[in-house]
């Protein structure tokens, strides 16, 4: 019992360092894996590599490079500038443009923040000149990149399904994938809806209408910025009006053709759709499929892979496999089953269950959520194995409620939407995202619970 005491007091330390310091948490965790392996486990570093997870090494660095490669080559960029167009000037829309196109990015591979890094900014754009609340763009944002998240070929869905195909768990990656985009769509309608979507309904790009525009929660964005009587930011800048109000008058859309879809952009998107479809349909390894597309990229554009090898969420990489490596001393001290047995004592198994995803997202919206994914779904292995919890629907909730949580701007995620905002709303934004985030903590991990393990209970 001591040594088990004594690895899982070293994961507390890990995600607590790391949290409220620059280490990062994968460096940190290889370093605690040697210390504990060696002093504790009386392991080599042979046994303690052993636990190195290769093949996720591999579905990372994959759909990462593949990533980079179609934002050097115009792709991403086509992408969202397609489905703005589509929209046709409805700005109710745009959002929800915004929430596919951030879904789309990770569901093919694109890192979480990466997605939202390169989405926050251009939605930001639309809310500066369409009047629409920074944070509901933000939120659609934040829950499209969930929403694609746990995908087969994605990040999130590698690293899950990966977990629990080590641990000869049942699992079903296709039915992760759509609960947890049904539950970031509905997530979102309620946010839409709460945070000034209504007031965007029937308005157009072109007519000018819109009134003062929104601001944070549906306040409009003339007091946001300063009071009823200042202007608030828009493409035209006008002035207040006799008597104190503000008249708003939006930039028309422009004729912008945008980017074509040349030779190189149109291979990336075949080469993104099928490596989704093999993954879901064929079940072909993820990473080698995405270094596939990869090569034959870089053969027809040789311009578009220079530096994305740069590009690649290393920094991801480290911190996924550095924690799964340390997880794997763990589980070979036994202190996993150990864990597990111990949730498993709980008299009311469905207690048990709710515990855990309270854990994951408690503690997910405090530290990195590729972390706690590595950490948790082993932890639940011993407590599945009676057989009273159904595994598909724990691991679905347990996923759900410890990615949802990263629209906390303690979170990577809603830090990138936060530095995104309009300058003179930021703290607003920063205080209502803290407090979605934090009732998220407690909301979902109960709504996840309620929908996918309450059905499944032998």
């Amino acid at each position: 019992m001591a040594d088990h005491l004594i690895a899982i007091g070293a994961l507390v330390l890990i995600f607590t360092i790391s949290t409220f310091t620059s280490v990062h948490m994968g460096a940190l965790a290889l370093v605690a894996a040697f210390a504990v392996g060696s002093s504790v486990a009386g392991e080599n570093a042979d046994d303690v590599f052993g636990g190195f997870p290769g093949d996720l090494f591999v579905v990372l660095v994959g759909v990462t490079f593949l990533f980079a490669i179609a934002k050097n080559n115009g792709t991403i960029e086509w992408l969202v500038h397609a489905a703005t167009r589509a929209v046709r000037g409805r700005i109710a829309l745009i959002p929800w443009v915004m929430f596919l196109i951030t879904a789309s990015l990770t569901a093919v591979g694109a890192v979480v923040p990466a997605a939202v890094g390169v989405i926050a900014p251009i939605g930001m754009s639309f809310c500066v000149r369409y009047g629409i609340s920074p944070l509901l763009m933000g939120l659609l944002v934040i829950n499209g990149a969930s929403a694609g998240g746990f995908s087969p070929a994605s990040v999130f869905g590698s690293i899950t399904n990966g977990v629990v195909e080590r641990n000869d768990l049942p699992g079903n990656p296709g039915l992760l994938f759509l609960m947890s985009f049904l539950f970031n769509v509905a997530l979102s309608v309620v946010a839409y809806f709460l945070f000034g979507g209504r007031s965007l309904l029937g308005r157009r790009a072109e007519d000018g209408s819109g009134g003062g525009g929104t601001g944070v929660g549906g306040v409009p964005a003339t007091e946001m910025a300063g009071g009823a009587g200042s202007a608030p930011a828009t493409a035209t800048g006008t002035a207040p009006a006799p008597g104190g109000t503000t008249t708003v008058a939006f930039a028309p859309a422009t004729a912008d053709v945008g980017p074509r879809l040349d030779r190189s952009r149109a291979l990336t998107l075949l080469g993104l759709l099928g490596m989704v479809a093999g993954a879901l349909f064929l079940d072909y390894n993820v990473g080698l499929m995405a270094f596939t597309v990869v090569v034959v990229l870089t053969l027809v554009d040789a311009d578009a892979a220079k530096g994305a090898v740069d590009r690649c969420a290393w920094s991801t990489v480290l911190l996924v496999c550095g924690v799964v490596t340390f997880v794997g001393v763990m589980e070979r001290m036994g202190t996993i089953d150990w864990l597990g047995d111990s949730v498993a004592k709980i008299d009311s198994p469905l207690l048990g269950a709710l515990l855990i995803c309270l854990i994951g997202a408690v503690v997910s919206a405090f530290a990195s959520t590729t972390g706690i994914l590595g950490a948790l779904i082993p932890l639940a292995v011993p407590f599945l194995m009676d057989g009273q919890i159904g595994a598909v629907g724990l691991i679905i909730a347990l996923a759900v409620s410890s990615s949802v949580v990263d629209s906390s701007p303690l979170s990577t995620s809603g830090a990138l939407v936060t530095a995104n905002a309009p300058e003179e709303q930021r703290p607003q934004v920063f205080g209502a995202l803290m407090k979605w985030g934090m009732s998220m903590a407690l909301i979902a991990p109960v709504a996840t619970w309620a929908l996918f393990v309450v059905p499944g209970q032998g």
